[in-house]
C-alpha cells in the first residue's frame, strides 16, 4: 500500500494556495478541503443574518449562532471541483464575491469561529491523503503534516490575479479597490490575535509571483512524492 500524508498549504490571499491544493488531490486521489471556502459560508451567513456589514459586526450573535452553521463539500460529478454547502444549500456562487472576501477577515478572527471549523478540518484529515489549504494548516491545524507549503507573491501581482478572475466571473469591479482588499486581507491575516498567519517553522516557502500554474505545481507535486517515498 502507497503511504499517505498530510499535505498543508499556507500563505496570503491570492497566491493560489487552492488551486495548488485541488491540483494535488486530484493527482494523488487524496481528499482536498478548501478551509478559505469554509470561513467564507460563515461570512455568509453572517452577512445573511444582517451580522456584519461595512460598518458594523455583532460578534456575539455570529458566535450564539454556530450550532446553526454546518459547512459541507459536494462534487456534483467525480473528479470535479466539490461545491461549498451551507446547512446543504450549494453556495459555492455566493460566497466568491469581492463583498464576501472583504467581510472574511474579521469572521476568521473570532476564536469560537476558528475553534468550530478547525475542529470540523482535523475530522476530516484524521485519515490522512488530503491536501489543505489556507491560513494556519501547518501552524495549528495540522502541525504535524508531512509536508507543509507556504506561498508567497507581490500585493500587486495577486491583486491582478484577483482582478482579472472577478472580470472574467461577469463581476465589475475597480483594480484599486481589489489591491485595497489584498493589502487590508494581509494586514488583519498576520495580525490578528488568534492564529496570525505565519510560516511555519519547517515549512517550505514558495514564491509565485513570477511562476506560471503549471511550473508551480509540478514542484510541489515532486515535493509530496518525495514526502511520501520517505526521500525527504
Amino acid at each position: 500500500m502507497i503511504k499517505k500524508i498530510t499535505i498543508a498549504i499556507d500563505g496570503y490571499s491570492s497566491t493560489g494556495k487552492s488551486t495548488v491544493a485541488k491540483q494535488l488531490a486530484d493527482y494523488l486521489d487524496y481528499i482536498y478541503v478548501d478551509t478559505g471556502a469554509m470561513y467564507r459560508a460563515v461570512t455568509y451567513f453572517a452577512m445573511q443574518k444582517g451580522y456584519i456589514s461595512e460598518n458594523h459586526f455583532d460578534k456575539e450573535a455570529l458566535i450564539n449562532s454556530l450550532d446553526e452553521i454546518t459547512v459541507g463539500f459536494e462534487k456534483a460529478k467525480p473528479f470535479e471541483t466539490a461545491d461549498v454547502l451551507l446547512n446543504g444549500k450549494n453556495i459555492e456562487a455566493e460566497i466568491r464575491t469581492l463583498e464576501v472576501s472583504s467581510f472574511v477577515s474579521p469572521i476568521a478572527t473570532v476564536p469560537e469561529v476558528r475553534r468550530k471549523l478547525v475542529h470540523q478540518q482535523q475530522l476530516i484529515g484524521k485519515q490522512k491523503g488530503v491536501s489543505m489549504d489556507g491560513r494556519d494548516i501547518g501552524t495549528v491545524v495540522f502541525p504535524d503534516a508531512e509536508l507543509k507549503i507556504f506561498m508567497n507573491a507581490s500585493a500587486e501581482q495577486r491583486a491582478k490575479r484577483r482582478y482579472e478572475e472577478l472580470l472574467k466571473r461577469g463581476d465589475k469591479v475597480v483594480y484599486q479597490d481589489v489591491y485595497d482588499n489584498v493589502v487590508e486581507r494581509d494586514r488583519i491575516d498576520t495580525t490578528r490575535e488568534d492564529s496570525p498567519l505565519i510560516k511555519a517553522d519547517d515549512a517550505i516557502e514558495i514564491d509565485n509571483s513570477e511562476m506560471n500554474l503549471e511550473d508551480q505545481f509540478h514542484i510541489i507535486l515532486q515535493l509530496a512524492k518525495d514526502r511520501i517515498a520517505g526521500r525527504i
